[in-house]
């Protein structure tokens, strides 16, 4: 079917079209046009980082293209239902399941996990840099306060849940054979080890400085060679012999074939927005760690307890 305008009238509505849309950078006043919502609402939604918007100058900016992706996520299942990353804390067997989950799905979805420690994968969450953060922070027992706590930093709390993924055994990591000789964190405290320690936010440094104040102790008392960004670099370390001694759970030990040192017990949880808690990626995740195969794969790593896991842990 042929166009009955000539082309000068073409050229008229395509200019009259494409003055009509909406900049590629709205102000406030555009994206609650373009949106159909007041202004406040939408001043409200910049401010919690709800969605996607930069300031410059003072000026709220709202990239439309961003703003276009973020609505499509925001409707059921959402554009974004083929991925899901993952960061936060390290631990061993979610890696594997991460892995497993991700090869039972080939090309069909990306699933990714980044070890960052827990008050940085809680701020990528924050930033919408990640869906997932993995968090642990002291004792298990103390877990159902102080986990709410570290998300009620973020003014994006309000709309994140929390879901309890199992606890774990935590301690320091030591060379084989150590263990026979250092027994407890006091005993290992009197020895001249050489110690890796993680960088400062990360649970499992935050369990061993809890630890060594009952010795009356500091980490800055330790003989510190190496720095480690995940527990499985400080077994690296250790496996390496580059340090003696370093915060992991039990389950890294067994990974790498050294000894353990027992502290206690955490608990390991997911903190995401409503959302993504319904998205089939990670339903896909939670079935996995209810799978035979996952609790046989910790059974041999040791340490782990899933009696609570998949539980709502909390939400606003």
């Amino acid at each position: 079917m042929t166009s009955s305008l000539n082309p000068a009238e073409n050229i008229v509505m395509d200019a009259e079209m494409v003055a009509m849309e909406p900049p590629k950078f709205m102000n406030i006043r555009q994206v609650a046009d373009y949106l159909q919502l007041n202004e406040k609402k939408i001043y409200m939604l910049a401010s919690e980082g709800q969605i996607p918007a930069t300031k410059v100058t003072g000026k709220w900016l709202f990239p439309r293209d961003l703003v276009d992706q973020w609505l499509l996520e925001s409707s059921h299942g959402g554009v974004l239902h083929d991925r899901l990353v993952i960061a936060g804390s390290d631990d061993p067997l979610l890696h594997r399941v991460v892995s497993q989950v991700a090869n039972s799905f080939h090309t069909a979805a990306l699933i990714s996990y980044s070890s960052t420690g827990t008050t940085q994968g809680l701020t990528l969450l924050a930033k919408q840099r990640a869906e997932v953060a993995a968090i642990h922070w002291g004792p298990a027992e103390e877990s159902h306060f102080r986990h709410p706590a570290l998300l009620s930093r973020h003014r994006q709390h309000r709309h994140w849940l929390l879901v309890h993924a199992f606890k774990r055994e935590v301690g320091v990591v030591v060379a084989p054979g150590s263990r026979i000789r250092f027994d407890t964190l006091p005993r290992l405290l009197e020895a001249n080890m050489r110690w890796s320690l993680r960088q400062p936010g990360t649970g499992s440094q935050r369990f061993l400085e809890e630890a060594l104040t009952l010795c009356n102790a500091r980490a800055e008392q330790l003989n510190q060679t190496q720095s480690a960004l995940s527990e499985r670099e400080v077994a690296s370390q250790i496996a390496m012999g580059l340090a003696d001694a370093g915060p992991a759970a039990r389950a890294t030990a067994s990974e790498f074939g050294l000894d353990f040192v027992p502290i206690g017990w955490e608990s390991f949880d997911l903190a995401m927005t409503r959302g993504v808690f319904f998205r089939n990626l990670f339903k896909e995740l939670m079935q996995q760690l209810e799978s035979p195969d996952c609790r046989a794969q910790a059974e041999l790593l040791g340490g782990y307890d899933f009696s609570e896991s998949g539980r709502l842990v909390w939400s606003s």
